[in-house]
C-alpha cells in the first residue's frame, strides 16, 4: 500500500490562519486608512458617533456606581466595546428585530427602551419586559439569541416584510456553544435575513478565546453554514458602522443572512456578580487595548478638526450620569412585584398546586 498522502493535511490547516487584515478606517493611531470611507461621514456623523460612545461609557460607570450601592440586579459591564456596540446599532433601522444578549443592553436601549426600563429588567422585574423597543428581551443563555434570531428572521421573510432584518449579539464564548451553530445553520439554510455579530471581547468570563476554539478567526465558523462573514476593528465606531450598514444592506436585497466579527475588548470584570479579571488576566495585557480605546481614537479625530473638547465631554457625561440618576429614582418607584404576580404569571390557567401556592404568598403579602 501506497505512504504517499493524497492530501496535504497540513498546509491546509496552515491556510486557514490565512486571513484578510480586519477592516478598518481609523487605525489605532487615529490616523485615516480608508480615505473614501471616511469621507463618506459629515462632521455631524462624527460628533453624533462620539455622543453615542460617550454616552455608553457613562451609562456603563454610572450603572456601575449603582450596582455597587446594591441598587442593581444582574448586569454585564461594557466599557471597551463601545465602538463594537454603538456602530453596529445605529446603522440597524427602528423596524429591525433586535435579539440581545445580556451584554446589549446599551443596543438594547438604543433601539428604542428606555434606561428606567434596563433598569428594571435588570433587577427582574416585570415592567422591565414592557418596552416598546422592536425586541425581544436579553437573552441570558448563552448564544440562544442566534437561535430567536434565526426563527424571527424566517418570520420576516415569509410575511414579506420589507427592508427589515433580524440582528443578533453574542460573545466569542457565545462562538463555542451549539446553539449559535444551530441558528446559523438555520438562517443559512433558509436563507433567512439576519445579521450575526460577535463580539469578540477575549474571554468566555475567565476563558481566553485561544482556549474556546482553534478557530483562527470566529467569523471562520458562518462559512460551515454559508453565510458569508468578515472581520472588523472593533475599537473603531466607523468601520463597525460601515461594515454593519452594508451588511444591512446586502442582506435587505434577498441575500440572505451575513456575520460579523468585531474585534474588541471588555476592560473589566465579564458581570457585576464579582469576579476578579486580575486572576486571570494581566496588566500587560491589557494595556495595549487600553490604548486602542475606541473613545480616545476617533476623539483625536474631532479634536484635530476643532469639532469637540474636553469641557464639551465632562459637561456631556455630566448630563448623562444625571439623568440617569432619574432614571434610577423611577426605577425605585416603581410598584413592588409579588411573588403571587409572579406565578400568575407563569400559567395561563394555574394548576392546581399553583392556585394553592398563589393564595398562600397572597395570604403573606396581605399582612
Amino acid at each position: 500500500m501506497a505512504n504517499k498522502s493524497v492530501v496535504d493535511f497540513e498546509a491546509i490547516k496552515k491556510d486557514l490562519a490565512n486571513l484578510p487584515k480586519p477592516i478598518q478606517i481609523l487605525d489605532e493611531n487615529s490616523k485615516v486608512v480608508d480615505q473614501d470611507a471616511f469621507d463618506s461621514f459629515s462632521d455631524d456623523d462624527l460628533v453624533e458617533f462620539m455622543k453615542k460612545m460617550v454616552w455608553e461609557r457613562a451609562l456603563h460607570e454610572q450603572t456601575m456606581n449603582f450596582s455597587r450601592q446594591g441598587r442593581m440586579g444582574f448586569y454585564a459591564p461594557t466599557e471597551g466595546e463601545e465602538a463594537s456596540e454603538m456602530g453596529t446599532v445605529l446603522a440597524m433601522k427602528k423596524q429591525d428585530y433586535l435579539l440581545p444578549a445580556y451584554r446589549d443592553v446599551p443596543q438594547l436601549i438604543q433601539h428604542g427602551a428606555t434606561v428606567t426600563e434596563a433598569y428594571l429588567w435588570s433587577r427582574g422585574h416585570v415592567l422591565g419586559n414592557e418596552y416598546k423597543a422592536n425586541s425581544m428581551m436579553p437573552q441570558i443563555i448563552i448564544g440562544a439569541a442566534y437561535d430567536e434570531a434565526a426563527g424571527v428572521g424566517l418570520g420576516i421573510k415569509k410575511n414579506k416584510e420589507e427592508d427589515t432584518i433580524a440582528f443578533t449579539y453574542t460573545g466569542d464564548g457565545g462562538t463555542s456553544q451549539g446553539d449559535s451553530y444551530e441558528g446559523m445553520n438555520f438562517a443559512g439554510a433558509y436563507q433567512a435575513p439576519v445579521l450575526f455579530i460577535v463580539q469578540n471581547n477575549g474571554f468566555a468570563i475567565s476563558t481566553p478565546r485561544k482556549k474556546q476554539t482553534a478557530a483562527p478567526a470566529l467569523s471562520q465558523k458562518a462559512v460551515a453554514a454559508g453565510i458569508p462573514s468578515v472581520q472588523v476593528d472593533g475599537m473603531d465606531i466607523l468601520a463597525c458602522y460601515t461594515v454593519a450598514k452594508a451588511a444591512r444592506d446586502y442582506i435587505t436585497a434577498g441575500n440572505g443572512p451575513v456575520m460579523i466579527e468585531t474585534l474588541t475588548y471588555r476592560y473589566g470584570a465579564h458581570s457585576s456578580a464579582g469576579d476578579d479579571p486580575k486572576r486571570y488576566r494581566t496588566e500587560e495585557e491589557v494595556k495595549p487595548w487600553h490604548e486602542k480605546d475606541p473613545l480616545i481614537r476617533l476623539r483625536k479625530v474631532l479634536e484635530d478638526k476643532g469639532l469637540w473638547s474636553d469641557e464639551q465631554e465632562d459637561k456631556l457625561v455630566e448630563e448623562y450620569k444625571a439623568s440617569f440618576k432619574d432614571d434610577i429614582k423611577e426605577a425605585d418607584a416603581a410598584p413592588k412585584d409579588e411573588v403571587s404576580d409572579m406565578l400568575k404569571r407563569t400559567f395561563e390557567i394555574p394548576t392546581p398546586e399553583m392556585k394553592q401556592e398563589i393564595e398562600k404568598f397572597e395570604a403573606k403579602e396581605s399582612n
